[in-house]
């Protein structure tokens, strides 16, 4: 299949780029980045860099970049500034809003007058679009929350609904994404090995998570099964709390996990984006499961060590 991916550049499309390849399609990557962080290997190796930013009207009517919709019959978008990364100040809301529905808006745009419009548009989203509960279960039938990531997500969403109607719409509701190289794990990692990692915050809070490996698993599921359509949340189907991941974490590095790292530390770093690992919420996959997924990392305690290398054990 020819592929055209948005936002896949870094930390999901590192794994995913990569099989995608392995698996025979044909894949064109548009990322403001020069270089991508991976390197396929082999002699007939299908791949195309475009470097453009799709948040930009500009991107779109880059002749190049038309003339590699017009063939492509799957795309993925996954584009979006980091979350909860910087703090979240007025510039850097609107960097986050506008790298996610510009870059869609664009797109569904410019797929709506082709001729032939791609098959298929695997689109990213979040959790976040529940909001925040320290008790309350989500699955794909919840409403959304009333919370700026809240209104983020159903902006986003709504806008790749507007896709051709020939067009396969799957929108994936992703979940922390776990693995050593990167994300939330790849910034916690470093702390555990050194003995001074804890629960953030209560410890009280849902980590609804998702190994990486599942997530290009679904990923490449969604693209090729036409049975998979509208909203999936990519979640493994044992989300853990806050208190508990980090004691799953602590025994994998085997390290002590006593420490914790008070709330007002993670507001002073991240402001109103320590929400997102403050407060959390507890979400579950009814879709995944009718449509018969087998995750390759259903329980955190398997997933942790498989992620973890020996470097962060003790002998």
């Amino acid at each position: 299949m020819k592929l055209l991916l948005l936002g896949c550049s870094g930390f999901i499309g590192k794994q995913l780029v990569p099989e995608l390849i392995e698996e025979g399609h044909e894949v064109t990557v548009v990322s403001r980045k020069k270089q991508l962080r991976f390197d396929p290997i082999g002699k007939n190796v299908k791949l195309t860099h475009l470097q453009l930013d799709p948040s930009l009207i500009s991107s779109w009517k880059d002749q190049r970049l038309l003339e590699f919709l017009k063939i492509s019959e799957g795309i993925i978008n996954l584009a979006g500034e980091p979350i909860a990364e910087k703090r979240w100040t007025k510039k850097q809301c609107r960097t986050i809003k506008n790298s996610r529905l510009n870059t869609t808006k664009f797109l569904i745009s410019t797929i709506s007058r082709l001729k032939v419009a791609p098959k298929v548009l695997v689109n990213g989203s979040a959790i976040g679009i529940y909001g925040t509960s320290l008790n309350n279960v989500f699955n794909e039938e919840s409403k959304p929350g009333i919370d700026f990531l809240a209104n983020l997500c159903k902006e986003w969403e709504l806008l790749a609904s507007e896709k051709p109607s020939s067009t396969r719409l799957v929108i994936l509701r992703l979940g922390i994404v776990l693995e050593k190289d990167g994300g939330a794990l790849g910034k916690m990692l470093p702390v555990f090995s050194t003995g001074f990692g804890g629960p953030l915050g209560t410890g009280l809070q849902w980590m609804s998570w998702i190994h990486r490996d599942d997530v290009c698993k679904i990923v490449k599921n969604a693209l090729i099964n036409k049975n998979w359509h509208g909203v999936i949340n990519a979640v493994a189907p044992n989300p853990e709390r806050m208190i508990s991941f980090t004691k799953i974490l602590g025994k994998s590095t085997n390290r002590p996990t006593l420490l914790k790292v008070p709330e007002f530390i993670l507001q002073l770093l991240l402001g109103d984006g320590a929400k997102v690992v403050l407060e959390g919420q507890k979400v579950t996959s009814t879709r995944l499961n009718k449509l018969g997924y087998k995750f390759n990392h259903s329980r955190l305690d398997e997933a942790m060590e498989s992620i973890v290398s020996n470097k962060y054990k003790r002998g």
